[in-house]
């Protein structure tokens, strides 16, 4: 996986009236949950704050990026679970991390990057993209920065599922019979299927 690292500071101050302030000044609230948990054993977080403008590059970016935090001299290493934007201005309003670490097993959406040119392409079909990140189960170490899938052979009213692919090391978490990609058949490759049938009946 990519990594990214980023400065933060402690929250002191919590609450809408604080985060507004906050974010005023060019922050974004944040939390940072580890391992620790509250006396009703839920996961207790860390009220951080990062600057908009380091967490750019971990927002508008298809990729996924571990990040290492540097939250006042104390080096947390995390991925970036939910993000919140503002509804009609599209502003960060705040980020929860999560901590990992290198010998336990993270999920993760992992993008989908499809390998060759499929035989349903060359015969004219539509390559349908179904879904752009398979959840993968790993040590944050062994998880790639893609997912490599090849449609060299897939044809027209073909598709490939989950269950279909493996990964030396990763443990897939998304459902086997989804469907990561197909090929649809078009106006064009119908046409050539039909010419082709009447030139076979002649």
């Amino acid at each position: 996986m990519k990594e990214i690292s980023v400065q933060a500071k402690y929250r002191t101050a919590t609450g809408k009236k604080a985060t507004k302030e906050l974010r005023k000044t060019g922050y974004v609230p944040c939390n940072l949950y580890g391992e620790a948990k509250d006396e009703n054993g839920k996961p207790q977080a860390k009220a951080i704050a990062i600057l908009s403008t380091d967490l750019r590059k971990l927002i508008y970016t298809p990729h996924v990026y571990v990040v290492k935090i540097d939250l006042e001299g104390e080096q947390h290493v995390a991925v970036m679970k939910e993000l919140q934007f503002h509804p009609t201005t599209d502003q960060v309003l705040h980020i929860d991390f999560y901590e990992v670490h290198e010998d336990k097993p993270l999920t993760i959406g992992i993008p989908v990057h499809l390998v060759g040119l499929a035989q349903g392409i060359r015969d004219g079909g539509r390559m349908n993209l179904s879904i752009r990140k398979i959840e993968v189960t790993a040590p944050y170490k062994q998880i790639p920065e893609q997912l490599d899938v090849d449609v060299t052979n897939l044809r027209i009213g073909k598709s490939i599922k989950v269950g279909e692919l493996s990964y030396e090391g990763l443990e897939l978490a998304t459902s086997k019979e989804v469907v990561v990609c197909s090929i649809k058949m078009t106006r064009a490759a119908s046409k050539n299927a039909a010419a082709e049938t009447e030139e076979a009946a002649e």
